[in-house]
């Protein structure tokens, strides 16, 4: 029968083991860097963030192309009230991002999420 050994590859340093000579007692990269913060999302909640956040990007896309569009017809004077009705249209899509966001709230809290998840994100235009 063949006794298999297990072996420890040494640190970075040369020596393996807690008590390195001749260097100082300084905590490694592990017990320095910050650990990951993880949170459990359940599928339902991660699925209406999913849905929230394409609303909010085709939001953004919309407001950008009427006020292009909007600019675009100033260089006209025979389209400056198309254009201005562009520049309405696009300010009214600004209020609907606050909209998608509160309802996002609203939702994730109906659903059962905590507080902390529904306020998670919130840095996030959505």
């Amino acid at each position: 029968m063949s006794e298999s050994t297990s072996t420890s590859v040494p640190a970075e340093g040369g020596a393996s083991g807690p008590h390195r000579l001749g260097s100082t007692s300084r905590p490694s990269d592990r017990e320095t860097s910050p650990r990951p913060l993880i949170v459990q999302i359940g599928h339902e909640e991660l699925v209406i963030r999913r849905r929230y956040a394409t609303a909010s990007i085709v939001n953004d896309i919309l407001i950008a192309l009427w006020f292009i569009v909007g600019s675009v017809m100033f260089f006209s004077e025979a389209w400056t009230v198309p254009g201005t009705w562009c520049f309405l249209i696009g300010s009214v899509e600004l209020l609907v991002r606050p909209v998608i966001r509160l309802s996002r709230h609203v939702h994730l809290r109906r659903v059962g999420g905590s507080p902390e998840a529904a306020h998670m994100a919130s840095s996030q235009d959505y």
